[in-house]
């Protein structure tokens, strides 16, 4: 008995993995059609990115004064407290601001999409779609997925930008370094290769999030318990998931 409770905790992960590919396949089939109810697409860009506006750029912004406050204490050592600027825009752009953006997202947006689709499940509307010949995945699922696949570089964007304002209040406004000198430095050392490295780990964050999200949703237990469980996985999940896939990318573009 031991030997097969040892076998299923070492093949669940695998079957796990195996169901949300397969599930991810026939989301794929479903994306072009759903574009023909854009309406429906809006909605959920307006639900995943609008509405998290606000936890992204308060965090954002103090993530940014943070980073500007031990930047300016560690580049202060070196006498290369000018390079501040340059720093905080780096480390924003091509880790923080994707990572903590997908994190977040994972809170606020995941666990809507998750929630809202389990309770379709748990009331039975998913149901009675499939029985009226209404594919769930193409009026439920592929709208929701998209929303948040879109959304997620926009908010990584919008984090970066106000990081880097609250960098800029902390450096030049506290710190005293030159104004001139904190943007110049900036946009000479930033380049278009740091920026796509955003884009791309923003969007492969999103992919990862919104399909976890879904996925929980679709396939939460028809119960009170089951949605609550699965709206706890789509986080811890999309979290363990986002810091894993974070080094990979970082590990291809260095």
């Amino acid at each position: 008995m031991r030997g097969l409770n040892l076998l299923g905790w070492l093949t669940d992960p695998f079957a796990r993995i195996g169901r949300i590919s397969l599930f991810l396949l026939r989301l794929l089939v479903q994306l072009l059609p759903a574009l023909a109810r854009p309406r429906l697409i809006i909605a959920q860009i307006f639900n995943c990115g609008a509405r998290s506006l606000v936890i992204i750029m308060l965090s954002g912004l103090f993530v940014g004064m943070v980073l500007g406050l031990q930047g300016y204490s560690l580049l202060q050592r070196f006498g290369s407290e000018s390079s501040l600027g340059v720093a905080a825009a780096l480390g924003l752009i091509r880790e923080l601001g994707p990572v903590i953006t997908a994190l977040l997202f994972a809170g606020r947006a995941g666990t809507s999409l998750t929630s809202e689709i389990g309770l379709m499940r748990a009331t039975d509307q998913l149901s009675a779609m499939e029985m009226m010949a209404v594919d769930p995945l193409r009026r439920i699922v592929a709208p929701r997925f998209l929303g948040g696949l879109i959304a997620m570089p926009l908010l990584a964007a919008i984090f970066s930008c106000i990081g880097i304002y609250g960098a800029q209040l902390v450096g030049v406004g506290q710190m005293g370094i030159d104004s001139g000198t904190f943007w110049s430095q900036l946009q000479s050392n930033v380049e278009l290769r740091d920026i796509r490295e955003e884009l791309v780990k923003s969007l492969v964050f999103g992919v990862a999030c919104s399909l976890l999200a879904v996925f929980e949703g679709y396939h939460a237990e028809p119960t009170a318990e089951g949605v609550s469980l699965a709206t706890t996985r789509t986080v811890v999940s999309s979290a363990v998931l986002t810091l894993v896939l974070d080094y990979l990318i970082t590990a291809a573009f260095i």
